[in-house]
């Protein structure tokens, strides 16, 4: 299986999000953070992630006879590069923006299934803006965008941190204007 095929899916997605941020899980502490997630589901997408070379045995333990494994996120395997991303063909792009879209339901029913969710006090946001862009004021978005959240990415889970999800979509709604000469 191909990056682009283990990421494509919503649970495995999923499982990647919650490892981000440089921990290393055992397969029953993702269980614990997917509680809408069956735990055979689990198990069998962690062990294509592992296969797939996504996750790596950090540590493996003997527990009540069994061998419990701390797994971790290979950070330069959890992603599509820029090279794969442009030789996409649309049904590629189909599957991987459905695939994205369904892990962020799922994710957001999980927050609001959870007991006391507040959306307000945790300033959630689902806003969507139509905005006219040139390709420089495009690029230059871009690159403000990568400055403000590249160096929050690398924060690492603390007791007074809460994990969020930030994803940006960002995709033309309209055909480009006809160039006439």
């Amino acid at each position: 299986m191909d990056t682009l095929e283990l990421l494509g899916h919503p649970v495995r997605l999923r499982i990647v999000h919650a490892m981000r941020g440089g921990r290393t899980l055992t397969t029953a502490q993702l269980c614990a953070r997917l509680p809408d997630v069956s735990k055979a589901m689990v198990y069998r997408h962690v062990d294509l992630l592992a296969a797939g070379g996504i996750l790596e045995v950090a540590d493996e333990r003997r527990v009540r006879g069994a061998v419990e494994r701390h797994y971790r996120l290979r950070q330069e395997r959890a992603s599509i590069d820029p090279d794969t991303a442009a030789s996409l063909s649309p049904d590629d792009h189909r599957r991987g923006f459905a695939g994205a879209v369904a892990a962020l339901v799922a994710e957001f029913n999980a927050y609001l299934d959870r007991e006391n969710t507040d959306p307000a006090a945790d300033a959630v946001g689902y806003r969507q803006h139509a905005i006219w862009l040139n390709q420089d004021e495009l690029t230059a978005m871009i690159s403000e965008l990568r400055d403000a959240i590249l160096p929050r990415l690398a924060n690492q889970p603390t007791p007074d941190r809460i994990r969020y999800l930030l994803s940006p979509i960002l995709f033309p709604s309209e055909q480009p204007p006809a160039h006439t000469d």
